[in-house]
């Protein structure tokens, strides 16, 4: 099963998330919900950009948007969303009341932008794995100012930037490493070797612990931020995509793609207390479950089951999937407004 997976997300570089042709079931009529905001969904298959209404559960407007679209970050004031262009080298910014396109901010060539976010702080953070680096671009929506940062690394994937944005972290699929990368000294970047295919990367909210998963490995790492020395390692499910956090820091949870489940583990024992079937090992190459993400509450979180165009939407108490969402396109980034 887990090869299988691998080379569906064939490694490493370009082909790490290169499109493929979509497929698995219609997506399941949506039920209306007691929540109000929007889910920002990234259409890799189709170049797309579309926002579905979190009531009706419905698409409310979609847009074409750049070849392979991936990651999705929203400004911290809910006014637009930034995607990066996998396919190309911009990160593009949409607003997010009608997905009206209002910048393209170029990297240079050959930069396949990939992870991206969109800092407290105002401005934005990227991968750019053609080039193995990341780019801090201050005031994105102004004068869109580009500060390029080499990994020394390859595949430079996903990242994670510190709360006062002196720091940025990242995985590199093609190295098999986790960078630590200095914004403010530009001094040489620290990289660690950590499990097999590092990609999901995700920072604590307090800035303590550094959660990197390992799709090769089965496993997450709690590591020191600033050692990258390995606090803990956890085994999680079948291919663990990706990693997130709830936002209360209690539980990090990742995306296990060759199982179609979530691990949920608690933070502060570093184990695994649960397990969340969001489809099955049946149905998991069918839906490719990849990014995930957690309402600004923590009470649910969205799963993006790619090749079957839908994002479930999970009741995090419960572990019960309450509603398969449209994922048009190929749905891969995902963001949210609530």
């Amino acid at each position: 099963m887990v090869s299988r997976f691998a080379s569906l997300l064939a490694l490493p570089l370009a082909a790490a998330c290169a499109p493929v042709t979509g497929g698995g079931d219609a997506p399941s009529l949506p039920t209306a919900a007691d929540v109000d905001g929007a889910l920002f969904v990234a259409g890799k298959f189709g170049n797309t950009l579309s926002k579905v209404d979190l009531k009706s559960g419905a698409v409310v407007a979609s847009v074409a948007s750049c070849t392979n679209p991936h990651e999705l970050a929203t400004s911290p004031d809910a006014a637009h969303v930034a995607l990066a262009c996998y396919g190309g080298q911009t990160l593009d910014i949409f607003r997010t009341v009608d997905l009206e396109r209002v910048a393209s901010i170029d990297l240079g060539e050959n930069a396949r932008p990939h992870g991206v976010v969109w800092h407290a702080n105002g401005d934005l953070y990227a991968t750019a794995e053609g080039r193995g680096s990341i780019f801090w671009v201050r005031d994105p929506l102004g004068a869109a100012q580009t500060f390029e940062y080499a990994s020394g690394q390859q595949g430079t994937h996903m990242l994670a930037i510190a709360p006062d944005a002196l720091h940025a972290w990242t995985t590199n699929l093609g190295s098999r490493t986790v960078s630590l990368i200095d914004l403010k000294t530009r001094r040489a970047p620290r990289s660690v070797e950590i499990g097999e295919e590092p990609e999901g990367i995700w920072l604590s909210p307090d800035g303590d612990t550094l959660w990197v998963s390992a799709r090769g490995s089965n496993a997450a790492f709690a590591l020191d931020p600033q050692t990258l020395a390995i606090r803990q390692r956890v085994e999680t499910g079948a291919f663990p995509l990706r990693i997130t956090l709830r936002p209360q820091g209690d539980y990090a949870v990742t995306s296990d793609l060759a199982d179609g489940g979530l691990s949920v583990i608690d933070t502060a024992s570093g184990e695994v207390v649960r397990s969340i079937p969001v489809s099955s090992p049946a149905e998991a190459e069918a839906r490719t479950q990849v990014t995930i993400l957690f309402s600004p509450d923590g009470e649910r979180i969205y799963v993006a089951e790619t090749t079957a165009n839908t994002i479930a939407e999970v009741e995090f108490a419960s572990g019960t999937v309450l509603r398969r969402l449209p994922g048009e396109g190929g749905g891969d980034g995902i963001a949210i407004v609530e």
